[in-house]
């Protein structure tokens, strides 16, 4: 890979443009950070109201497959990348024929997918030295049926779809055997995996970007809190959980990014289980190929973000060993925050909240609030973990928002 420099151009004259797929939150702030160093910047996503198409320097309005749109990114762009994991691979795989993709679809293929990422997990156990849950594939009425045999010992537990599952989204916890017949047909019958039910003490998730040429760098873990199935506080401090296991999953998530050979940002996400230990230990969910709502806080809280490692990765740029130089809560905001109790807009306490020391608010210029519908993020910093949780909770007060927990 061939490093684009910021403020090259291209062999036309044109300026070294960075291109994304997908125009969420993501792509809106993955544009701001390559914008900062230099980079245009073109985003792919049919939504004319798009948050990163509305900063971008250019908005190709397609689908994500469409043969021409693909065409026009490529013809822009030195380089691509994607903001959401369930962007078609083959668009990914398209473009890669003529311009460096990072992620690349094989691996993004393997994140939409929750059985070939539990066979990745499972595969390279040994080397993280972490594995996933107990679990069974469930494709055919057989697969099924043996789930349900109680030496399987699988129930409880949780049904997941095995494609285009996030946010809690096509999930269902079933006790015994017959709530997971009922369960997989509510579904569809489509492909899915069942899950051991563990007793989970707190999840986290750790970020991890790994350049073209195998070079790696990490963020501390998080520990994340979520309110049905959404992300809703993330805590990102020194003591935030047991120092054992913090090392042990960023450990755990570098291996799997090097084991996949991945280019890019990835989160790993673990639950923490109780064993009978000290500690408890670890086991891997998911892997988002990525930046990820539990790594907002980069933002303010260290001198680099994960989206300004996403733009670094993708263009072959060194990739710095980023320092957390503040503690930091980050408060997910959604659009309940913006509807009273009877579904009506109402407008949130911003003047009370901006008052609160450390408190940087981020928006995502999306025009329609709908409750569980993204909207952005407060993210409160301080010179200790005492002021930072104090501050967390006076915001969590104004805005009335569920699920914190200190």
């Amino acid at each position: 890979m061939k490093p684009i420099y910021p403020g090259s151009a291209d062999a036309a004259g044109r300026p070294a443009t960075l291109g994304v797929l997908g125009g969420g939150q993501l792509g809106r702030m993955f544009v701001h950070a390559a914008q900062r160093l230099g980079y245009f910047t073109a985003v792919l996503e049919p939504d004319t109201e798009s948050p990163a198409g509305l900063v971008s320097h250019h908005h190709i309005q397609t689908d994500y497959c469409d043969p021409a749109g693909l065409a026009q990114l490529a013809d822009l762009c030195q380089a691509v990348t994607t903001e959401f994991e369930n962007v078609p691979a083959q668009a990914l795989h398209a473009l890669a024929q003529t311009r460096p993709v990072a992620p690349g679809a094989a691996v993004v293929g393997i994140a939409q997918n929750r059985i070939e990422e539990k066979a990745h997990f499972v595969a390279c156990a040994d080397l993280s030295g972490v594995t996933c849950a107990p679990y069974a594939v469930i494709e055919t009425a057989v697969e099924l049926q043996a789930a349900q045999d109680e030496r399987t010992d699988l129930l409880p537990g949780i049904l997941k779809t095995a494609r285009l599952g996030y946010d809690g989204k096509g999930q269902v916890r079933v006790r015994n055997a017959a709530e997971l017949a009922a369960a997989w047909a509510e579904l569809g019958s489509v492909a899915c995996v069942l899950e051991k039910m563990l007793p989970l003490t707190a999840e986290c998730s750790v970020l991890v970007a790994r350049g073209w040429d195998g070079q790696v760098v990490s963020f501390a873990p998080q520990r994340n809190v979520h309110v049905d199935g959404i992300l809703a506080v993330t805590h990102a401090y020194e003591g935030n959980m047991p120092p054992a296991l913090a090392t042990r999953a960023r450990d755990a998530a570098v291996a799997i990014a090097q084991q996949l050979s991945y280019v890019g940002v990835l989160c790993v996400e673990f639950f923490m289980v109780e064993d009978g230990s000290e500690h408890g230990s670890l086991v891997v969910n998911e892997m988002a190929p990525r930046p990820h709502n539990s790594g907002h806080y980069t933002l303010d809280a260290c001198d680099v973000s994960q989206f300004d490692l996403q733009v670094h990765a993708m263009a072959g740029l060194p990739l710095p060993q980023p320092r957390q130089h503040s503690p930091a809560i980050m408060l997910n905001l959604l659009g309940d925050v913006w509807l009273d109790a009877s579904g009506q807009r109402r407008e949130p306490d911003w003047a009370a909240v901006l008052r609160l020391p450390g408190t940087h608010l981020h928006l995502y210029g999306k025009l329609h609030a709908r409750a569980g519908r993204k909207m952005g993020h407060l993210t409160i910093t301080g010179p200790d973990v005492a002021s930072v949780t104090a501050v967390a909770q006076r915001a969590v007060a104004l805005l009335g928002l569920p699920g914190y927990d200190d």
